[in-house]
């Protein structure tokens, strides 16, 4: 039997809908943004915060990693962007006073939103065992806490390091620098729960696991797919990139189960005709059925080949693997395809065309194409349509994997990774004198199933909100109060607080906002957006609280407490002065060279790609592979659909900003799901009706979110799509993609049991 919501938290309450909505609110989406910025930080500081934004001698957006031009608008964020930065520069406070008053049992009633609307946490707080609730505690004292309870373990391999996409060059370089001198590479991230589908079929495929453009090249580019991404929502400054490339001649297809208010009708906040016209950007929208991708990038191959529209130059001088791949594709099957993506067979043919008009194709994607069982094949198959056509390393062409936080990539490239290169280990070692371990760590999905077998111990995370990210919620709760202790490095109050180990710490830090003075000199850090360019971040606000340190020193103080004095490393110089941190980077890293002097220039550096550079292919062959991988699509049980998880408008990765979707006409509420009217008559799921969501899976284990309202959507037939975190409890921990290990939050099988 369904249950309705429970009332009272504003979060849970019954969602209205209004079609009008559908479209992108110009003028009222600024007064919006603007009211909101005002409410967390007063008129004088949102005028003082956001125009530092993205800025050259500003900060980084807290939000997504999309790159900016040389050239800057004044106002150079988006609406969510504002919406990070309102939050993290928020007037309002968590004090000790605030834990007394809160247990951890009632905070975990709390919905995420509310949390999070609590503002700033000023102290580092404790979790003694046995105790209800949070008590005021000394950096020291903290910092010997995690020394306790790191050195007591039996195994380096029984601690866990996760890293948010948030965390600075700088931060994440000392992370996995102390971790493997502690002695693990336990180092999971959010790259695991994300793009690590593309990193694996990209390094495969061209040898370096980012993507090969730059926001010129999109400017430049004759066709642009996007494909599995709602970029008004999760990327949306990439919207004035498209409309930039729309202007100068370039066509868009668009890839996605659900139609898009800002890739239909994008209205440009940054000019005044923009905002009052707007102006449609996709010229082909191609509905597909969730998880069809593969087979339609498969047959779009197939009839390129049987076009006779294969540069051959490139493929005989740059690629391997050619016969291989194009016996599979040719075998490629319309029927199959039709049953795969849903498509008619006329939109695909209109699909073939543009690609063949087009001498500069760049394929841009996300979530949408990363998070199934078969997302590295998915991706192989992008990387063979771009091959095809010899739009790899050409100006105007290329993979675009759109990161969705703003230094996911950097992170990776600093070394947090569980299964690091041997070459990376070796000069890490060389420049510190230490010995790294050289067997694989645990990604976040293996760091849930050791925590939940009592084979890890000690959880720490660099901030983010672990528990309201990873799926199958209730195993990793479960998991997490396993732990001995659980710590995490805060700006704000999150989901993940409210679930801990035995003891648990929450150590508040400097944001991107606040000034970090060390050593008497105001510091910077540094990040690198999607496409590789590494630039400067510094905050210019006066600090939440006299109580906070930085991120850098968090890592160094906590380092020199565990290892104590026999370690040469010299964490206390890191601490004073993060110039010092990036010498010993540009001595590790490759592309860091003289990395003070390069990235001290206005905009910063770009990092070298071997593909896009020079068409070289780093891959076990030398050359870019082609691939030829069985085509596979998720298969749907009669009376099921298939559901995606998602974010709202108002909300970016777990931060819920606000109850209303304004793109999708969806008001007050976020336990709703989206199902196509015709599916929705089919399984007697009325317009406004209540509902449980039960996910079926091949353990068998009832997985269920209860008490979703049905809202009329048009979805693709056979797919429905509801919000994260709320629907992460229907993801199996164990469904995930092949060969990255990324959780299957794409495709879930649903039934609906309705009162």
């Amino acid at each position: 039997m369904a249950t309705k919501p429970p009332t009272g938290d504003p979060v849970q309450d019954a969602p209205r809908t209004d079609a009008a909505q559908h479209a992108a609110a110009g003028l009222s989406a600024v007064a919006h943004t603007l009211r909101i910025a005002q409410q967390q930080m007063g008129v004088r500081r949102t005028a003082q915060t956001l125009l530092k934004v993205n800025q050259k001698d500003g900060f980084d957006c807290p939000g997504c990693a999309w790159p900016e031009g040389d050239k800057r608008h004044t106002a150079e964020f988006c609406e969510n962007g504002a919406k990070a930065v309102a939050e993290e520069a928020t007037l309002r406070r968590v004090t000790p006073d605030f834990f007394a008053a809160h247990p951890v049992a009632d905070l975990a009633t709390r919905s995420g939103y509310w949390l999070g609307q609590q503002g700033r946490i000023t102290q580092p707080v404790y979790l003694p065992e046995g105790a209800d609730r949070y008590q005021a505690v000394t950096w020291e004292r903290a910092f010997e806490i995690i020394a306790e309870e790191l050195t007591a373990l039996a195994s380096p391999d029984e601690a866990l390091f996760y890293t948010s996409g948030r965390t600075s060059n700088e931060a994440a370089f000392l992370l996995q620098l102390f971790a493997r001198e502690f002695g693990t590479n336990n180092l999971p991230d959010c790259s695991n729960m994300c793009h690590e589908s593309s990193g694996s079929a990209l390094t495969e495929t061209i040898g370096i696991g980012k993507g090969s453009v730059s926001l010129e090249d999109l400017h430049q580019a004759d066709l642009i797919i996007v494909a599995g991404q709602n970029p008004g929502t999760n990327h949306p400054r990439m919207l004035s990139a498209l409309e930039q490339a729309k202007s100068a001649g370039a066509k868009i297809i668009s890839v996605n189960p659900l139609p898009e208010a800002g890739l239909e009708r994008f209205k440009n906040p940054q000019t005044a005709r923009g905002m009052l016209r707007g102006a449609a950007l996709t010229d082909l929208f191609l509905q597909i059925r969730i998880g069809g991708d593969q087979a339609l990038f498969r047959l779009l191959n197939k009839m390129i080949i049987e076009a006779g529209a294969v540069d051959t130059g490139f493929v005989a001088e740059h690629t391997h693997g050619y016969e291989e791949f194009a016996e599979a594709a040719r075998a490629a099957d319309w029927d199959e395809t039709l049953t795969a993506t849903g498509l008619d067979r006329a939109a695909i043919e209109e699909a073939l065309a543009m690609i063949l008009a087009s001498r500069r194709t760049i394929v841009c994607w996300a979530m949408g194409l990363t998070q199934h069982k078969h997302s590295v094949p998915t991706i192989r198959e992008v990387v063979n349509l771009l091959l095809l056509r010899g739009n790899i390393g050409r100006p105007g062409a290329g993979v675009c994997p759109v990161r969705g936080h703003s230094n996911v990539q950097g992170d990776r490239t600093m070394g947090i990774f569980e299964r690091p290169a041997p070459a990376f280990l070796d000069a890490l070692d060389r420049e510190f004198g230490i010995t790294s371990p050289r067997h694989h760590g645990y990604d976040v999905v293996r760091s849930i199933q050791a925590l939940r077998d009592g084979e890890a111990k000690v959880f720490f995370a660099m901030g983010g909100n672990f528990v309201g990210a990873t799926p199958d919620t209730a195993v990793t709760e479960a998991a997490m109060r396993r732990a001995r202790l659980t710590v995490h490095v805060s700006t704000k109050l999150n989901r993940s607080h409210a679930v801990t180990g035995t003891r648990a710490l929450i150590l508040p830090t400097l944001g991107r906002t606040d000034k970090d003075v060390q050593g008497g000199q105001k510091q910077f850090v540094t990040v690198e957006d999607s496409m590789g360019m590494v630039h400067s971040s510094r905050g210019n606000l006066t600090p939440a609280s006299p109580h906070l340190i930085s991120e850098p020193a968090i890592v160094a103080r906590m380092a020199r407490a565990v290892l104590g004095p026999a370690s040469t490393t010299p964490w206390e110089e890191f601490e004073k002065d993060y110039g010092t941190i990036r010498d010993r980077i540009s001595r590790v890293v490759p592309g860091f060279e003289d990395f003070n002097d390069r990235v001290a220039r206005p905009g910063g550096f770009t990092l070298p790609h071997a593909p896009r550079d020079e068409r070289r292919f780093p891959t076990a062959t030398g050359k870019a592979n082609f691939t030829a991988a069985p085509v596979e699509y998720p298969a749907l049980p009669e009376g099921r659909l298939l559901l995606q998880t998602m974010r709202s408008h108002d909300q970016y990765n777990t931060t819920i900003y606000g109850l209303d979707d304004r793109y999708r006409g969806i008001k007050g509420g976020r336990r709703i799901v989206m199902v196509n009217p015709e599916d929705a008559r089919a399984l007697g799921l009325a317009d406004g009706a209540y509902t449980d969501l039960v996910s079926e899976w091949k353990d068998g284990v009832e997985r269920r979110a209860p008490g979703f309202r049905v809202v009329h959507y048009p979805t693709a037939r056979g797919c429905a799509a509801a919000y994260y975190p709320e629907t992460n409890v229907l993801v199996p921990l164990d469904a995930t993609a092949d060969t990255s290990n990324t959780p299957a939050s794409k495709s879930v099988v649903v039934r609906f049991e309705t009162a």
